[in-house]
């Protein structure tokens, strides 16, 4: 049973950092993709950043050179260091995971497990 808990959320002013971390267990399978997901009301949920089981970052041109995801194999967490961040990042934050190799951890994962979100607001 794999279940993913975030935590790191809160609010910030415009330029600040913050760091969201999500702990991992269970086992998701022996290949697969963690990604940081984003919803902003009235939005659709938006994939900004994925890490593959080899370690192949991808983020998404929004906050490309800002967030930087990462994973820590020996606590089985997942980190999402944000920085420089604007108000248009505000949203509730999830990481997910997707089991199986896939060609984009980004754009062509399908994620089976989520967890239930921290929210992040820039003012």
């Amino acid at each position: 049973h794999v279940q993913l808990v975030e935590s790191g959320g809160g609010s910030v002013q415009t330029g600040g950092s913050l760091t969201l971390s999500c702990d991992v267990s269970g086992y998701i399978s022996r290949r697969y993709c963690m990604g940081w997901w984003r919803q902003a009301p009235g939005k659709k949920r938006e994939g900004i950043a994925a890490i593959d089981t080899d370690g192949s970052v991808s983020h998404a041109e929004s906050v490309k050179g800002r967030f930087a995801i990462s994973k820590d194999n020996a606590t089985n967490t997942l980190y999402l260091q944000m920085e420089s961040l604007k108000p248009e990042d505000t949203a509730q934050y999830f990481c997910a995971a997707s089991p199986g190799s896939h060609t984009s951890c980004l754009a062509g994962a399908l994620y089976k497990y989520w967890g239930q979100g921290t929210q992040v607001t820039v003012s």
